[in-house]
């Protein structure tokens, strides 16, 4: 392990300690405190990061419609309202960076933000102008978080970046991937490159990187994004056919959405997950789920179980 890993752990660690609405593991009955949302800390600087993020892919690809923005913005008002932190979002998702950049300042920019996006070209040269670009999207100087989205290119966009967080262009740094694609090329960019953040795919039904990466992450100090918590819509669609299971009360769950998000944020290993919706009720229930009781290990097990069976 290098003196870099080291450092991550020692600051992850230290923060535990003075971050009362944190946590890295969830005890049976575990409740957040002061009516606020879970938080957990980002391991490599303690940094507290609400556990429900939002993502933008499709949801916020609205181009100019009026009504559209609109009610993406009341989308918006709910999420910061609720206490919600991070944004995820790319250039890969046609409009969605410049309709949030919209929404954002419709807002007056919510305090609490934490704006994460992605370089996705294979030009290492047109990298550095596609951030620029994201910039003036969001309509910010400086975004939280750039990612290599989907590991293209991913070494020259990492030096691209590593020389920006240096610079302080840019706080944090990492890389993505979804749909459980590219795992053991992920898993030794983890290992040997010193990256704040990882995105991947973790839900209920898709838990592959319990394996690997997220015992990895958790090893290296590294924050773990977790995409498609519903698989895109299927998984949560599939499991609403059913009744809520008996022992979702014990978690402070009224709605299938909020059994999956507690699902994967009571691990561990994972910072916060990022369902996206176009809808203001489906955002309060999302949000919901960062409250109250939260799962131990043997429910877990259990959940897990009971959703196979459906």
């Amino acid at each position: 392990m290098d003196r870099s890993c080291v450092s991550s752990r020692r600051a992850f660690l230290a923060a535990l300690a003075v971050a009362p609405l944190s946590f890295l593991t969830l005890p049976g009955n575990s409740r957040a405190v002061d009516g606020q949302p879970y938080s957990k800390p980002i391991p490599s600087t303690g940094e507290p990061l609400p556990v429900v993020g939002m993502g933008t892919w499709i949801t916020f690809n609205v181009g100019d419609d009026p009504v559209a923005q609109d009610v993406r913005t009341d989308v918006l008002r709910a999420f910061f309202d609720a206490g919600g932190g991070m944004i995820d979002s790319s250039p890969m998702y046609g409009t969605a960076e410049a309709v949030v950049g919209s929404c954002l300042a419709r807002l007056d920019r919510p305090e609490g933000l934490f704006s994460a996006t992605k370089v996705w070209t294979s030009s290492t040269a047109e990298g550095v102008e596609q951030i620029a670009t994201s910039e003036r999207l969001w309509g910010l100087p400086r975004l939280d978080l750039l990612q290599v989205h989907n590991l293209l290119n991913w070494s020259g966009h990492l030096e691209t970046l590593s020389a920006m967080k240096a610079d302080g262009e840019v706080r944090y740094i990492g890389i993505t991937t979804s749909h459980g694609r590219r795992h053991a090329e992920l898993a030794q960019i983890m290992e040997t490159q010193p990256i704040d953040f990882v995105q991947l795919t973790y839900n209920i039904a898709d838990r592959e990187a319990e394996t690997r990466l997220l015992p990895l992450a958790a090893e290296r100090g590294i924050a773990v994004i977790a995409n498609r918590p519903f698989q895109g819509g299927p998984l949560v669609d599939r499991v609403k056919r059913h009744p809520l299971p008996g022992w979702a009360r014990e978690i402070d769950c009224t709605a299938w959405s909020q059994v999956l998000l507690k699902f994967i944020v009571s691990h561990p290993a994972v910072t916060c997950a990022i369902p996206a919706t176009s809808r203001v009720d489906h955002m309060e229930e999302n949000m919901a789920a960062a409250r109250g009781a939260m799962p131990d290990a043997a429910l877990r097990r259990r959940m897990a179980a009971d959703v196979a069976a459906l």
